[in-house]
């Protein structure tokens, strides 16, 4: 009998002990919260002081600023397959702001006091960052971005509004994505607190309801030199270089998700009788199943490829495109067919299929929707502009 959850040749024994590790914690602190915390719709912050204490939030960060030291992706992927399992979807999109998008900011562009001041910060997960880089008029459009940053003597005076920003409301620190000239962006960091940094509402959205979302405002905000992050006027670069890792994160992440929905699907499709024969005996059952399984393993060894080019430095941009894409579009689908298999009873938001549901749905959207990624691609092949 497959069994879905079955070691892949992508993992070695010491990443087996940590997704143990990952298990052991998730067992503990998630599994049985994941409900109430939809329904409060906000996760508990002594979450991420637990989760940074056992390591998991600060992999990449350097050991001397109290991370792991570790650039292999594959710990990451056991995480968030852990994660997945149990359904806390708003808990791993949480973390994945953190430490896939946020963390390789710090670790790669933050220099002398900046490293000091906000890496161990980040990785114990006493603070939660963030990434502003949306508005409410540029979407996927990164170049059309208005947020201008002014000198002022040797520091900036910032103004703009973004929204859709993960982990916005809660976040400790915002990376933020500004004009300082024409066609020249850069990367500036605003604390909490800072006078004129203002959070608007927090996003109602279909799905992902505990992990907050919301739209941030900044009205002349004064920044020192120190705020800026890495080189003046290479913002986009910056952004163009790091987005690969983000891309990935959601592909591991799509697969993770429908082979977690898969999962427990097939338990329902054994235990729920109609007719008077398991749902599991009929045809149209075991065809389903079939094509999903399948689906997802061919989809699932691009993207365990897509891991290891990374850990080897070898992921482009296009190559993580097409992880991206095509994992969303076949986690979308394979929930979509999970839930007809639950029948009414999927709809029922008591069971994670629903809540899958709704929760899949911006894979395709966030990071990148799926039309710009097929956009870089055919760009890539064709040669186009």
């Amino acid at each position: 009998m497959t069994d879905l959850y079955a070691r892949r040749s992508l993992f070695d024994d010491e990443h087996e002990a940590f997704r143990d590790s990952v298990k052991e914690f998730v067992t503990r602190e998630v599994a049985a919260h994941v409900e109430d915390w939809e329904d409060a719709a906000d996760i508990p912050r002594h979450v991420w002081r637990v989760a940074g204490d056992l390591g998991y939030l600060g992999l990449p960060v350097p050991e001397e600023f109290g991370g792991g030291g570790i650039g292999d992706y594959r710990f990451r992927t056991a995480m968030i397959e852990e994660t997945a399992r149990v359904g806390a979807n708003s808990l791993a999109a949480g973390f994945a702001a953190q430490t896939d998008v946020v963390l390789p900011y710090f670790i790669d562009l933050a220099a002398g006091e900046q490293r000091k001041q906000w890496l161990p910060k980040l990785a114990s997960g006493e603070w939660i960052g963030a990434i502003a880089m949306t508005e409410p008029g540029t979407g996927s459009d990164l170049k059309g971005i208005r947020a201008t940053a002014v000198r002022d003597g040797d520091g900036w005076v910032l103004n703009g509004s973004k929204t859709f920003i993960t982990n916005g409301i809660n976040a400790d620190l915002v990376v933020v994505v500004a004009r300082t000239g024409e066609g020249a962006f850069s990367l500036f960091v605003v604390e909490s607190g800072t006078s004129g940094f203002t959070r608007g509402r927090k996003l109602r959205k279909l799905g992902l309801k505990a992990q907050d979302t919301a739209e941030l405002t900044f009205d002349d905000v004064r920044l020192g030199p120190g705020a800026l992050l890495g080189e003046e006027g290479r913002g986009l670069h910056a952004l163009m270089a790091h987005l690969p890792l983000e891309r990935l994160n959601i592909a591991v992440t799509a697969c993770a998700g429908a082979r977690a929905a898969l999962a427990w699907t097939i338990d329902y499709v054994r235990d729920r009788t109609a007719f008077g024969k398991q749902l599991a005996e009929f045809q149209n059952t075991q065809f389903a199943v079939a094509e999903m399984v399948t689906e997802l393993e061919v989809t699932q060894a691009y993207v365990d490829d897509a891991v290891l080019r990374f850990n080897a430095a070898e992921l482009s941009a296009v190559d993580a495109a097409k992880a991206k894409w095509w994992a969303t579009e076949m986690h979308k689908r394979i929930v979509d067919r999970c839930l007809q298999l639950y029948g009414g009873y999927g709809y029922m938001l008591e069971y994670p299929i629903a809540r899958a549901y709704a929760d899949t749905r911006v894979t395709t959207i966030y990071g990148g929707t799926t039309e710009i990624m097929k956009l870089i691609i055919a760009r890539d092949v064709l040669e186009t502009r």
